[in-house]
């Protein structure tokens, strides 16, 4: 049974523990009530799925997107009500990522501009094409956000510069400010990002998932609360047999086998 083929604005393979999320929505890529729904189920069904430890998402085409439907929203008057709906949605999709029991590694094949750099911030691991950028151009098209998500990867200056001016920064200018792991040329992005999927889904899967549970609950935390929180983690991670297994393989200095439990 194919639990993802019923969707019209993303694609998604499964192949060796890894899912390909493909952003399907023709030209640019825009986020509307369907993308956010659809990015919604996706990713919350990733988190239940024992055949997947890691997604990769990227965008097809030439964009990994362009952000909000502009030229669907224009001249539109909401129905009482619809706006909060569609602030809910799109915020829900963004943290469906985040919150995603698997990682998620960005492939930014593009421009990833306003809600699109939402998408890209609530990712675990950048990675970018040469002609990939992130952008917040909402100031010159009648709109605000994705400030908040970009404080997540940028510095003070930066991000005001950038929600202030509507600034793109290139995929060569990320990779120097430590925004992304690698800036390569659009024929080797998904090899990459192929390549980092395999070496995280080879680990424990238990492992995996509490790693990230740690990460997502201390971000916020202070120092002490969040260090004894990753302790506690350690604590619950040695119950299971993966944890046993990864110590007995390095100590008889061979490959561990998990089991994921």
């Amino acid at each position: 049974m194919n639990l993802f083929a019923d969707l019209t604005q993303f694609t998604v393979h499964i192949t060796d523990h890894i899912a390909l999320v493909t952003m399907n929505n023709p030209p640019v890529n825009a986020q509307g009530q369907i993308f956010h729904e659809e990015g919604m189920l996706i990713f919350d069904r990733i988190s239940d799925l024992d055949n997947v430890r890691v997604a990769v998402l990227t965008g097809g085409g030439k964009c990994f997107s362009a952000g909000a439907d502009i030229k669907g929203r224009a001249g539109v008057v909401r129905a009482p009500g619809e706006a909060w709906q569609h602030n809910r949605r799109a915020r829900e999709c963004f943290h469906a990522i985040t919150e995603c029991r698997k990682p998620v590694i960005a492939a930014i094949n593009g421009p990833a501009l306003g809600a699109g750099l939402a998408l890209a911030a609530a990712c675990d691991i950048l990675l970018t094409a040469e002609e990939g950028c992130l952008g917040l151009p909402e100031i010159d098209v009648g709109l605000l956000g994705g400030g908040r998500h970009a404080m997540r990867l940028f510095s003070h200056s930066r991000v005001r510069r950038m929600m202030l001016t509507g600034l793109r920064v290139s995929g060569a200018e990320l990779y120097r400010l430590g925004i992304v792991e690698a800036c390569v040329p659009q024929a080797d992005l998904l090899p990459t990002a192929l390549g980092l999927a395999r070496e995280i889904a080879a680990k424990s899967p238990i492992a995996i998932t509490l790693a990230k549970h740690a990460l997502n609950t201390i971000e916020e935390m202070s120092l002490r609360d969040g260090y004894r929180f990753e302790q506690n983690m350690t604590a619950e991670l040695g119950k299971y047999e993966d944890s046993r297994e990864a110590m007995l393989a390095f100590a008889e200095k061979r490959k561990p086998v998990f089991q994921g439990r």
